[in-house]
């Protein structure tokens, strides 16, 4: 069984996936054409009409638009197997322009700064940041600061996780992020940080039983209205939220079928390790085509929730993003490996594309959904469109102490439209009860969902393979095709009542 510890090195996720997939390329053309076969598309929502009133509400929709669907972003393949999307060449080209205009090359040492874990650098940072056009230098050493924010045109570049340090002060505030840009507002651009380690420094504040504040605070990094952004090589410690936010200026919940003013665009993140989050690893709202790639989350405290409730996940692409890629990328011992989702009170995800994942002893590996769009008597979904995995692995979900009443899932599809899965590797443990519950779930209002090549084995214990629900909120438009299951329980596969159109071909 595969161990993903925090010093697991998120390059070789490529190398230990190709033992899952034939040709991943293929794998990857093959999904996109079965995905324009199957989806239906969606119109455009130019107006949403207000059918209830909250304060709250009102308040968000003043920075925030009626969402118009667009189109998932196109997926290129190179001969070596690299998957990248349509716009890659645009954030090439911006970065080209980043480095042009970075006028000055710095080291903050010059500036007073001292990498001995006492002093307090913060002084010394701002100094060599001042306006931006400028390449920060920070040698190998631990270096203290009540945090740091990153005008436009800005390049933070240290000597590699592990050996250079940016730590949180012990006399900064619970809701500081380490790192952010300086304008939250007006919004920033052209920023780059890379080859370090962000240490949020939790232990600051003692037995606290929750480690944040509010929004898009507490965490190690956090891009918010940002358009065009990298994040390379950068190892994040126990944040009291995320270790990295991509997002709006505010978190917005104006209610389904609208998103957020002042959006994060075009961002690449690469290369990243987080641990010890009391929320999520990786995260993205309000955000629009960000690619995430060769990085690895794992091990949160949950310390962002209420003991025992905390929807910790090592990916989580949340509240009103679109064209988001993950290519690559672990995840281990989280609640949710990757999570797409929205609150009840905000639009939800859409246009997610996962091209190859690694998730061990997660809660519930996959998990899609639209909280509170559920249920017969809940309104339905205006936004949960649009995802497509290739090359997914799940190894062992387990009972976790993270999310208490939370049962163990391969695979969670709820509320969902328009949902494809090929070449889906699911390893249990023999030996592990799993109180009878399903691997797969296919439920709650859940719609044209396609899995396809899918192999299970070793889910003794567990009770159907994949059970796709019936009842008054039933799932339906369903396929799957190509699935195999070996050495688990006897029931492979169970429909639910009161579904109407479910095809199984080519299945043992």
């Amino acid at each position: 069984m595969l161990d993903l510890d925090k010093s697991h090195d998120p390059k070789k996720n490529a190398d230990i996936l190709a033992n899952f997939v034939e040709s991943p390329a293929t794998a990857v053309r093959e999904t996109v054409t079965l995905f324009e076969q199957i989806r239906k598309k969606v119109l455009p929502t130019q107006k949403v009409p207000n059918k209830s009133f909250s304060f709250a509400g009102a308040f968000f929709r003043l920075f925030s638009k009626p969402t118009i669907h667009c189109e998932p972003s196109k997926l290129f393949v190179k001969s070596a197997g690299q998957v990248y999307p349509e716009w890659m060449e645009l954030l090439h080209k911006e970065f080209a322009s980043l480095e042009k205009n970075l006028v000055n090359e710095v080291n903050v040492i010059d500036y007073g700064a001292v990498g001995d874990g006492k002093t307090d650098c913060t002084a010394a940072f701002q100094k060599a940041i001042g306006k931006g056009r400028v390449k920060v230098m920070v040698p190998p050493g631990i270096f203290i600061t009540k945090g740091i924010r990153l005008p436009s045109w800005t390049s933070l570049f240290g000597a590699g996780k592990g050996v250079t340090t940016i730590k949180l002060h012990d006399d900064a505030p619970k809701g500081t992020r380490l790192i952010t840009n300086a304008n939250h507002w007006l919004g920033n651009h052209h920023l780059f940080v890379g080859s370090l380690s962000l240490e949020w420094n939790v232990e600051r504040l003692g037995a606290s039983p929750k480690t944040s504040t509010w929004g898009n605070h507490s965490s190690c990094l956090t891009y918010a209205n940002v358009t065009y952004g990298w994040v390379k090589d950068v190892e994040a410690i126990n944040p009291g939220l995320h270790c990295f936010d991509i997002s709006s200026t505010l978190y917005n919940y104006a209610g389904d079928g609208f998103r957020a003013r002042g959006r994060s665009k075009y961002v690449w993140l690469d290369n990243l390790n987080g641990y010890g989050f009391g929320d999520d690893g990786i995260t993205t709202h309000h955000s629009d085509y960000i690619f995430i790639s060769n990085s690895h989350m794992c091990d949160p405290s949950g310390r962002a929730h209420q003991k025992g409730f905390s929807n910790s996940n090592g990916f989580e692409i949340d509240d009103g993003s679109q064209n988001v890629l993950l290519v690559n990328n672990s995840s281990s011992r989280c609640f949710g490996g990757v999570e797409i989702k929205a609150h009840e009170n905000s639009s939800a995800a859409s246009n997610v594309q996962i091209v190859g994942h690694i998730s061990v002893n997660d809660n519930r590996s996959y998990n899609f959904r639209h909280i509170g769009h559920h249920k017969s008597t809940d309104a339905e979904s205006k936004t949960a469109f649009n995802i497509i995995g290739v090359n997914l692995v799940c190894a062992a979900p387990i009972f976790s102490d993270l999310y208490k009443d939370s049962t163990p899932r391969g695979l969670v599809v709820s509320a969902y439209k328009n949902v494809v899965i090929n070449q889906f590797t699911l390893i249990g443990d023999p030996d592990y009860d799993y109180k009878g519950n399903p691997v797969i779930a296919i439920q709650y209002r859940a719609r044209n969902v396609f899995l396809k090549n899918v192999v299970m084995r070793d889910f003794k214990k567990a009770g159907a393979g994949i059970k796709v629900f019936g009842g008054e909120n039933r799932a339906d438009s369903v396929r799957f095709c190509d699935v195999e299951i070996e050495n688990s329980s006897p029931k492979s596969i169970d429909v639910g009542a009161g579904i109407q159109d479910i095809k199984i071909e080519n299945s043992n």
